[in-house]
């Protein structure tokens, strides 16, 4: 007698079947083993993220904090005819032009110097801590420490008591740059330090070119001279010095770097600041907004009455309004925000101007979740308002066994279009367009017939591809006998290929029997059957990986 059931009702079918002389009982087992083709579908909220190897898209807008006035929003309102107040204005809603409160600033120049070389090619003076002035020949001279010089046509040098505050003559003062003003020296902690004593309009005559492009529209160089204004002397320090000579304040790069262009701006426009409630403003500005200023509070936490957000209407003249694609890999993304891993998911916060509040940073080993400010400044970004496309693939968790079906499961999120494609050869082929859920999470099967390559493709960048393996599909025929046992190998063209059939000996499957497969796909092999659980095993090749039947229960009594 021949019986033959699944393996999981055996017990029940053994049960209800009386004792035979001599009776053979071979039952089919299906497992999920490699080469299954069972799947189980579950709904795509339900998943967690695809940690599959992700590539990732930012894309962003602007350049800059983002905050006040935009400099190339300016320069567009100014082609388009605007003049310097009504554009000032527009970036700082609420405040109004009017006097300066103060018309000289001190510069930091320097610190920290071992030795300064200071001089002119006109004769300057200097004026020494006790208010005694000296004359100093034109040249150029090396100051120490010690503030030793030679004044009043002396050859020796001598220690002068400091601060030691030099007064041009005919010609303008130079240290590393040539400075309008005078400039002071005096020793903080051992070291040397440089300040440059200087009128308000003077000053701006080294910041405004530092600042704006000088051939621009001279009412956008006007509005760039009334707000550089207005930010040095609204953020002042207190102190030997008001303002720094670098991006700490503004960039102040002296008389060398100063154009007509710009120095008529500051004159056109002297002594005239942005008021807010009777005060200086703080006029923040940037580069490029990409549409729409940023609100104080969004940028920094902490709201300003006059530095919110409004629209920059002509601010897409620059270059930088729209910026990538920057592509990331995932593990490169774990590398430089020092995560372990690698990187699987980015998920945006927005604030209410538009960008980046928070991005949550899903890894294979931890989940991080960074200010967009952070974020910016460790990924090198132009600015936080950018967006995020995902593009991910995750292969099937199991074999495919030939002429079954594989799930592919990734993430395609903030992409106008995403296409699976196979590897024919060397040539990457379009097989579908996808269509991501909500989420953004791609479910997609497909039917290799050999072990294949895919990835998701969008536009011109693309996922890491994932190899999915093809295992040839195998099965015995009902065996009849104890002395041989038959079966089949698809598809047909796997002939030749060698298939072992084995028995399970404790946690091992050693060969009992090899045939081959014939023209036909079929195979036999003779051997003597006992009691035990038998599988065929295909050997690789051919695009194919290693295949295993369903195993066989055998029973003999």
């Amino acid at each position: 007698m021949l019986l033959m059931r699944p393996f999981g009702s055996l017990g029940r079918v053994l049960a209800g079947v009386s004792p035979m002389r001599r009776t053979l009982v071979i039952v089919s087992v299906l497992l999920l083993v490699a080469g299954s083709a069972g799947r189980v579908r579950t709904s795509a909220l339900a998943q967690s993220v695809p940690t599959g190897a992700a590539t990732f898209l930012i894309t962003g807008h602007g350049w800059g904090h983002g905050v006040g006035l935009s400099q190339y929003g300016a320069y567009g309102f100014a082609q388009k005819g605007f003049p310097y107040d009504q554009i000032v204005l527009h970036y700082f809603p609420g405040t109004e032009l009017g006097a300066a409160p103060v018309s000289r600033v001190r510069v930091l120049l320097t610190s920290g110097a071992d030795t300064l070389d200071l001089g002119s090619t006109a004769d300057f003076k200097v004026r020494d801590g006790t208010g005694v002035v000296h004359t100093v020949a034109a040249g150029r001279y090396t100051l120490k420490p010690a503030l030793k010089l030679a004044v009043d046509g002396q050859a020796t040098p001598r220690a002068l008591p400091g601060p030691l505050l030099f007064q041009p003559g005919a010609a303008a003062l130079g240290l590393k740059h040539r400075y309008r003003g005078s400039i002071q020296i005096d020793v903080t902690a051992g070291k040397l330090r440089a300040i440059n004593m200087v009128g308000l309009e003077p000053y701006l005559y080294g910041v405004v070119p530092s600042e704006m492009p000088f051939d621009w529209h001279p009412e956008a160089l006007k509005a760039q001279a009334v707000v550089a204004r207005s930010y040095a002397l609204a953020t002042r320090r207190t102190g030997a010095f008001d303002l720094y000579p670098d991006t700490r304040s503004q960039v102040y790069l002296g008389i060398e770097h100063e154009q007509p262009s710009t120095n008529a701006a500051v004159n056109a426009t002297a002594g005239q600041v942005v008021l807010y409630q009777g005060e200086v403003a703080k006029t923040y500005f940037f580069s490029t907004s990409g549409g729409r200023t940023s609100s104080a509070e969004d940028a920094w936490g902490e709201p300003v009455p006059y530095l919110v957000s409004v629209p920059d209407p002509y601010d897409s003249i620059s270059p930088h309004h729209n910026w990538g694609p920057l592509v990331f890999t995932g593990t490169k993304l774990a590398k430089m925000l020092k995560m372990k891993g690698r990187v699987v998911d980015l998920q945006p916060e927005l604030n209410s101007s538009g960008r980046i509040k928070v991005l949550n940073i899903v890894g294979t080993e931890s989940t991080l979740a960074m200010q967009g400010d952070d974020l910016r400044r460790l990924l090198g970004l132009r600015s936080t308002w950018f967006s995020v496309g995902v593009l991910s693939l995750t292969a099937p968790a199991q074999t495919v066994t030939y002429g079954g079906r594989g799930k592919l499961t990734g993430l395609a999120r903030g992409l106008s279009q995403v296409m699976l494609q196979t590897l024919l050869g060397d040539t990457w082929t379009n097989v579908s367009a996808l269509q991501p859920d909500t989420d953004g999470v791609i479910t997609t099967l497909v039917k290799p017939t050999v072990t294949t390559r895919y990835r998701l493709s969008s536009g011109k960048v693309n996922a890491e591809p994932v190899r999915v393996p093809v295992a040839p599909l195998a099965h015995f025929y009902p065996a009849r006998t104890l002395d041989r046992l038959t079966g089949y190998v698809r598809p047909v063209s796997l002939a030749g290929t060698t298939v072992l059939i084995q028995k399970q000996q404790g946690e091992s499957w050693p060969t009992v029997g090899q045939a081959t497969v014939g023209a036909n796909g079929d195979f036999l092999v003779k051997l003597q059957l006992s009691t035990g659980v038998y599988r065929a095993r295909v050997n690789s090749g051919h695009g194919f990986v290693v295949g295993f039947s369903p195993v066989l229960q055998v029973s003999t009594s």
